[in-house]
């Protein structure tokens, strides 16, 4: 079988044809269900609505929402006329969304009203005040001269905002031909979706994917779980991350098959959804799949339609892999690792491997690309058995980062291969392990953090002379966040107030769990910082208090 050579509407609007009266999608706590050709139609109107404010192919739109209703459509939407999607994670707070909108050039922010404690109005009308002077559709942002709308997605009207319904409305004023014409100049080369990630120098860098990377990586992903149009998929892991729209939404359009959405993830409403949908399929990361087995109401639902799914994010214990497999009736669950620089599968579990697989490797490469295990000093490959940096080549790869060419350098190497970052092995069976990391990511319950970014943020205090943020391990997240502070000489500083400097102004995952005060770092005999025995530090001054790890 060889590659897509289609764009995402193409693939809707076939789709549409098909099957245009199956669901594509079904939020089945509100009974909401959209048709292929419903939500085709749906899409339509919304990208000339787009069209009207002055959204052009090229253009970059934001989206800042939980899995509502029309995140999927504005996706689409910005997918039919070449507009760039720029997913933003639902936990940012304000510091970090400035840098976004900045950063991404965005020309477009559409926002919902919050999420748990955030103010998303409140925030946006803060960093872009002139909002409430100007006429929509008329905005001058001294902050962010690129920026030219601000979209609310839902019914509700703010100043200076449109909302969906208006959009709608407007795109009803533009003729069909010129969304034709913005349809017929796409490419399934061309970038249609960025995705935010932190970086090991500082902030997050924009991840520029095409049509084509995570259309293939989707119809792949669902071919190692043997996908058929029959699937429903449920869903209970972010859009605005990678494990929703790629491994999720595009291995479900790709197949003709059904997503069952949740809003935010609930495991009651996870396991009442497969219940009530029959869902074949359900995703999430490990800590998500406890929540649903350890859930009171556990055993008061019937999961006999699940099959398959997958787990990804972080390594799952052997014995949660066996009540998912038991319990909850997935005998053919699946692992997924990558990185959303390449679209971000690179291995996958199969069906039909054994549950060792599952539990103690990544699987195996998808078709059509190549993974390697090199030595992170010469570059040679290594052989079976012998730890070394995992890279991958193949149709999946990044067109690189948004305006940062020097970094797209440091990690895709002029023969094409994406260096991870991650430490691995190839077993002599051909699956890979995942050993260890070369960069200092944490790992928090599937939340990739990387310790730069809140080092910078924490040196703003001008009480703190040095600081190192390292993985704490956790027996439920696997890593908590410790940041191991050298303070000035005389100043005085709490671990509370580390803390609430942070609250509001950085996501709460990224807020440091465990706050240490040391004098010194462990070093190697060249200078340079050990972070991984920073954690062990962390756990032995915790022990020393009796503080209880979690």
């Amino acid at each position: 079988m060889q590659l897509i050579e289609k764009t995402l509407g193409e693939i809707l609007e076939w789709n549409a044809s098909r099957w245009p009266d199956k669901d594509f999608i079904v939020y089945s706590d509100r009974n909401l269900h959209f048709t292929y050709s419903a939500f085709d139609t749906r899409v339509n109107k919304l990208a000339k609505g787009l069209l009207s404010i002055g959204v052009k192919k090229g253009d970059h739109v934001g989206v800042w929402a939980t899995n509502v209703p029309d995140w999927l459509t504005f996706a689409f939407a910005t997918a039919k006329i070449g507009a760039i999607l720029v997913t933003v994670n639902t936990n940012y707070k304000t510091h970090e969304l400035e840098y976004l909108i900045d950063n991404a050039d965005l020309h477009t922010l559409c926002i919902i009203g919050g999420y748990r404690d955030s103010d998303y109005v409140g925030m946006v009308y803060e960093l872009v005040p002139e909002l409430k002077a100007h006429q929509r559709g008329h905005l001058v942002s001294s902050r962010f001269p690129c920026l030219k709308n601000v979209v609310f997605i839902g019914p509700e009207k703010h100043r200076g905002m449109y909302n969906t319904q208006e959009l709608i409305l407007l795109g009803g004023h533009i003729d069909d031909d010129e969304l034709s014409r913005a349809k017929q100049s796409l490419n399934c080369q061309e970038v249609i979706n960025m995705q935010y990630t932190s970086g090991t120098t500082g902030f997050p860098k924009g991840v520029m994917l095409t049509h084509h990377n995570i259309i293939n990586n989707g119809f792949w992903i669902g071919e190692c779980q043997k996908f058929t149009d029959n699937e429903k998929v449920c869903l209970p892991v972010p859009l605005f991350h990678c494990f929703g729209i790629v491994l999720g939404i595009m291995a479900v359009l790709t197949h003709g098959a059904t997503a069952v959405m949740l809003e935010t993830f609930d495991p009651l409403m996870v396991l009442a959804s497969v219940q009530k949908e029959k869902a074949t399929a359900l995703y999430g990361v490990p800590t998500m799949f406890i929540a649903e087995l350890n859930h009171p109401m556990f055993d008061m639902f019937d999961l006999r339609s699940l099959r398959t799914g997958i787990m990804a994010g972080s390594p799952c214990p052997i014995d949660v892999m066996r009540k998912v497999i038991d319990k909850m009736h997935m005998g053919e669950v699946t692992i997924a690792y990558g990185l959303t620089e390449s679209s971000p599968v690179m291995t996958q579990t199969r069906t039909d491997d054994p549950i060792e697989a599952k539990v103690s490797t990544v699987g195996k490469e998808l078709p059509y690309i190549e993974v390697k295990i090199v030595n992170p000093e010469t570059g040679a490959e290594c052989e079976p058995e012998q730890q070394g940096e995992v890279c991958c080549r193949g149709y999946s790869i990044m067109k690189g980062y948004y305006k940062n060419p020097a970094a797209t350098n440091e990690v895709i190497d002029t023969d094409g291969w994406l260096h991870s970052g991650d430490l691995g092995v190839k077993t002599k069976e051909g699956y890979f392990k995942i050993t260890g990391r070369i960069k200092d990511m944490i790992i928090r319950g599937g939340e990739n953090i990387y310790p730069r970014e809140i080092e910078e943020f924490l040196y703003s205090m001008p009480a703190i002379k040095d600081v190192q943020v390292a993985g704490v391990p956790s027996e439920k997240y696997g890593e908590q966040v410790g940041a191991f502070i050298v303070k000035h000489p005389y100043a005085t500083l709490t671990e509370e107030d580390v803390i609430d400097y942070c609250r509001g102004r950085i996501s709460k995952f990224k807020i440091p769990k465990y706050v240490f005060f040391v004098d010194t770092y462990p070093m190697t005999a060249s200078g340079k910082i050990q972070k991984y025995k920073l954690g062990e530090i962390g756990l032995s001054m915790l022990k020393e208090k009796n503080i209880k790890v979690i």
